[in-house]
């Protein structure tokens, strides 16, 4: 599907599942990757992006990440300090962090905490895409 929508081949495909309220899809494409985030990213399942998402940013040195946050319920403090501390190695690499997909709960929430501040938003992960293109 992927392949045939967006013209690029899929390099990698993850699921992570902390119980019933957290679900963490990654995939890797064109040198970006794509973090599909739903539930509740809250103090109780922070952990999962952390030791996934934040641990592969850190050690693959990946320049460029999207948060596709549109099927997440809720984000506590917790979870958008982890969204930061991407952001900040994502930085030190010399890359660019986007959000994409907030539903109005989870946007005023962002906004509040100043996080567009840092992060960029964007319309969608095509978006992402064309940008690094270009």
């Amino acid at each position: 599907m992927y392949k045939k929508y967006f013209g690029c081949a899929k390099l990698s495909r993850e699921i992570f599942y902390r119980g019933d309220t957290m679900k963490v899809t990654t995939e890797f494409r064109n040198g970006i990757l794509f973090v599909r985030l739903s539930g509740d990213l809250t103090k109780d399942t922070v952990s999962i992006l952390n030791d996934k998402v934040t641990n592969l940013v850190n050690r693959a040195g990946i320049r460029h990440v999207v948060f596709n946050v549109e099927a997440l319920n809720s984000i506590d403090y917790k979870g958008i300090s982890t969204l930061l501390y991407n952001y900040e190695i994502v930085k030190r690499n010399d890359g660019n962090v986007f959000l994409c997909g907030g539903n109005e709960k989870v946007d005023n929430i962002l906004k509040y905490n100043h996080v567009f501040k840092y992060i960029s938003e964007i319309s969608s992960e095509l978006c992402a895409l064309n940008l690094m293109k270009g």
